[in-house]
């Protein structure tokens, strides 16, 4: 396995992605979809263990347009205040656009197999739903994504296989928002929500104030049986 900053050509402009690749050196690529805090060392992380497992991993910056080479961390206010700042300013269609940039990237590596999965969180499970919806990943993940129910619309969009990961708990996600976001995709046979009853947002981020290892290794255990059932 090994890791290194690349340049992905995007619709827009050249940006800068984390590329993990397995040791056997090929797999089925997997789009990992940053939070608010940039392609920093959670996302890296999670790009590497994505490479254990076989997979080739690329984490794309999505900040470029607003500021390159973010890499902050949960720990301090100041960084919170950045990263809400950051996500202010993000466009989503444009984050989409580069996303599916990213996916043309993967599936051209002499390593990829050309199946392409995605995986995000936090602002990135949202944009996980919107890669379901708008691009040609085989399959897609979001752990607690923010304002996926106004959003609903393109759910009759998605023909291919999305996992969401829902925190029942989340501060970001109110109960109402989670249950127009099940009530609007429960005609969806592609989807499959599983609720996390006692976890907050972030449940799943290392070090995060609300990870809660059982939670997260079962998020993570059912987000590896379902890429494997699908981009094998």
């Amino acid at each position: 396995m090994s890791g290194q900053d690349i340049s992905i050509n995007g619709p827009d402009g050249s940006f800068s992605g984390y590329l993990s690749i397995p040791a056997s050196g090929s797999g089925p690529g997997v789009v990992v979809i940053q939070e608010i805090f940039g392609v920093n060392k959670v996302m890296r992380d999670i790009a590497d263990g994505l490479a254990a497992q076989g997979y080739v991993a690329l984490c794309p910056d999505l900040f470029w347009r607003i500021e390159p080479g973010i890499q902050l961390t949960d720990q301090s206010q100041e960084e919170w205040q950045k990263a809400f700042d950051l996500f202010g300013k993000f466009d989503v269609d444009a984050g989409v656009k580069d996303i599916d940039a990213t996916i043309a990237h993967l599936r051209g590596l002499d390593g990829c197999s050309g199946k392409i999965g995605a995986v995000g969180y936090c602002l990135g499970g949202l944009l996980a739903y919107l890669t379901a919806a708008r691009t040609s990943a085989d399959a897609s993940v979001g752990f607690y994504g923010v304002n996926i129910q106004e959003k609903l619309d393109e759910s009759k969009n998605i023909t291919q296989p999305l996992m969401l990961h829902v925190a029942a708990k989340d501060q970001f996600v109110p109960p109402e928002a989670q249950q127009a976001v099940k009530d609007g995709l429960a005609s969806n046979n592609h989807v499959t929500i599983h609720t996390y009853d006692d976890n907050d947002h972030a449940f799943a981020r290392v070090g995060g104030e609300h990870y809660d290892k059982a939670a997260a290794d079962l998020a993570n255990q059912r987000t590896s049986d379902f890429f494997k059932a699908h981009l094998g």
